[in-house]
């Protein structure tokens, strides 16, 4: 149950002191994995001190241990390794200080050591850290390059010299870092973050020289294979030899055999980039010049011809064809008008001859009504009628008389 505390009723300093130890009492004996950062055996006071600190993360403990457990792996461990041990936490009152009084030490063997990397490299395959299409391509000349490496190293010298040497306005942004140790994890981790969220720089790149399975050990921690998958910028892992393989060489962006081959990897060649510019621009001459030559052959061509070479030749061909044309169409046209001026003759003279004036020139008249209708039978017309009688010369008005 929580503790029941107030102003008026506070709490004496020995008493939380005796909760405190209670709770702590009921954790039990537990199992603590850790590198030793400091160990400190005081052979007269029977009991070895050691502080077992976390290679990912800024947090230690202290242990105690009777000088027999000790004693057991004195000879195969010391400063740095890394152990296993069997504690119980311990809660000292008086001080009011926490410890693990150890009853258990053992040696984490490089056998051991890489079966947990390798479960490691496993899992985080599984979560995709590693695949290949997560993996951005480095920029061609990048502005500024993050450098991640130990202080006055053999690999920053190498990095900084091979890529001035191949590009000389280039410019880098160096952390320091440890790269080996309880501290190398969280420095190294945090110049990461801290090169990843500057404006400036175009790629990053972690590095340091060769050495033991135990040096390299921070360049597999879960916590930076972790934090370079989640980086924006490019990262380039240039860690150890080539033989050499840490976790992050899997993760990074680009995995570079050496710190020399990570500045070839992140920094074009001047001298280079010149030849390729010299031989692209001679390329471009060549080609330009063949489209010329061969345009100039084609149009040469084109100009031999005998419709280019007398071009006014083909107009008189063409004007003496129009000519032609045009007099074979007059022809044509006035056939054509005198057989219709004759048709025409012969249709006016059988219209003549068909017309009703021509019947009147015969002696013929046509009688009418006043309102101009023709008189075909006499049975139309009564005595007394008034008509008019049309002649070839002219009209006249008649009156129906009697009938005979």
């Amino acid at each position: 149950m929580a503790l029941i505390t107030s102003p008026e009723a506070p709490v004496p300093v020995g008493e939380i002191s005796r909760l405190i130890g209670g709770w702590i009492d009921r954790l039990g004996a537990v199992w603590v994995e850790g590198q030793i950062i400091q160990l400190s055996p005081r052979p007269g006071a029977g009991m070895a001190f050691l502080t077992l600190r976390d290679p990912s993360r800024d947090v230690s403990i202290s242990v105690t241990c009777f000088r027999e457990v000790f004693d057991r792996v004195k000879d195969v461990v010391g400063e740095g390794s890394r152990v296993v041990v069997h504690a119980k936490p311990v809660w000292y009152g008086r001080g009011g200080t926490l410890s693990l009084r150890a009853a258990d030490i053992r040696p984490v063997g490089m056998g051991e050591l890489l079966a947990r990397l390798e479960q490691l490299k496993k899992s985080l395959a599984a979560e995709g850290l590693f695949a290949a299409e997560r993996k951005r391509p480095l920029p061609f000349l990048p502005h500024r390059i993050g450098l991640i490496t130990g202080r006055a190293s053999d690999a920053e010298r190498d990095v900084l010299h091979t890529a001035r040497e191949r590009w000389p306005a280039v410019r880098f942004e160096v952390r320091h870092t440890a790269v080996q140790g309880v501290r190398a994890v969280p420095q190294v981790v945090e110049a990461v973050r801290e090169l990843d969220a500057h404006p400036g720089v175009d790629v990053i790149i972690v590095t340091r020289g060769g050495g033991s399975m135990e040096d390299l050990l921070p360049f597999s921690d879960e916590q930076l294979v972790r934090t370079v998958a989640g980086c924006r910028t490019p990262v380039v892992s240039a860690i150890g030899h080539e033989a050499d393989s840490p976790l992050l060489d899997l993760v990074a962006d680009l995995r570079s055999r050496t710190p020399t081959h990570a500045a070839k990897d992140a920094v074009p060649d001047v001298g280079e980039e010149h030849e390729r510019v010299r031989e692209l621009r001679a390329r471009a001459y060549r080609v330009i010049n063949a489209v010329l030559e061969r345009e100039h052959r084609g149009l040469t061509d084109v100009m031999s011809r005998p419709a280019m070479a007398d071009p006014h030749a083909m107009v008189e061909e063409r004007r003496a064809e129009v000519a032609h044309l045009l007099e074979r169409a007059r022809r044509t046209l006035g056939h054509r008008l005198e057989r219709a001026e004759d048709e025409l003759t012969h249709t006016r003279a059988r219209v003549l001859a068909l017309s009703p004036a021509a019947t009147l020139e015969r002696g013929y008249a046509v009688l009418q009504r006043e309102d101009g209708t023709v008189i075909r039978t006499p049975e139309e017309i009564r005595e007394g009628d008034e008509l008019r009688a049309r002649v070839a010369e002219g009209e006249f008005g008649v009156t129906v008389g009697p009938r005979a």
